[in-house]
């Protein structure tokens, strides 16, 4: 097993999953967890790493608040359009880039950061345990972790709808190359006890698109955005929606050395 690199589908990544509805749902819900997320931290241009940052949409966006972001991705030719996109959002002097895995971009910090960023990234890493141990040596006392992994009720769920009964079996697993399907599903109960072991205290679960994808009709997942968007931020927080998304963001704190005084 092997963590994997984007290098060789970036440009189907970008439109498959950037310039869709699905994408746009993500962006919106994450972004309203990350407005609360700042509130809770301190009240400055915060030192924030965007681990395996992909273009750098998110990223961008903290740095247009006036947040320094390093944002760190495996992928070469990622790196090149995350920073393309900062130059054209005009945050270039807020960010840095480094080509570097999660699991060692510690070693290019010049000191610990206030808030980490890893969407979208665990179910592709062979080593899950590792890597939130990594970003968690990263991460100041007080800090906190934004973590979006791909959901494994979802993904059953979702093949149930289709009518996929052969890939249900959690052994089955798309063998594509080139797919876009994640390579390790998450059951999110083990998610979060990975976090409590770590001794992060865990500040909310969120749900990403509960609705979206098992829509029968693709034409209303466009004809009927904004009325979806509108019932997907609704009910994105409650169970037993939260379970249910194609993807849940968990944001979790490492406890303040002051905790344990």
């Amino acid at each position: 097993m092997q963590d994997r690199n984007f290098d060789d589908i970036a440009e189907k990544f970008a439109r498959n999953i950037y310039g869709t509805t699905k994408g746009k749902i993500r962006q919106a819900v994450v972004w309203q967890d990350l407005t609360s997320l700042l509130a809770s931290l301190p009240q400055r241009p915060l030192r924030i790493l965007d681990a395996g940052g992909g273009e750098g949409h998110m990223a961008c966006q903290l740095a247009e608040l006036g947040h320094q972001v390093l944002l760190c991705d495996l992928s070469g030719e990622m790196i090149q359009r995350a920073a393309l996109l900062a130059e054209q959002k005009g945050v270039s002097q807020n960010m840095q880039f480094i080509q570097s895995s999660a699991q060692e971009i510690g070693q290019h910090l010049a000191q610990p950061v206030d808030l980490i960023l890893f969407h979208a990234v665990l179910e592709w890493i062979a080593e899950p345990q590792v890597a939130l141990q990594a970003l968690y040596n990263c991460l100041l006392p007080g800090g906190a972790l934004s973590l979006m992994f791909f959901n494994a009720n979802g993904l059953l769920m979702r093949n149930v709808v289709l009518g996929n009964f052969q890939l249900v079996a959690p052994e089955v697993r798309r063998r594509r190359k080139r797919s876009l399907s994640p390579q390790y599903p998450h059951n999110p109960p083990q998610v979060y006890g990975w976090l409590e072991q770590l001794g992060m205290e865990i500040s909310g679960k969120t749900g990403v698109r509960v609705f979206h994808d098992y829509l029968q009709s693709r034409q209303l997942q466009t004809q009927k955005f904004e009325e979806l968007l509108a019932l997907e931020q609704h009910y994105c927080r409650q169970e037993p929606y939260v379970s249910l998304g194609r993807y849940i963001h968990v944001m979790a704190h490492k406890p303040n050395l002051k905790d344990g005084l």
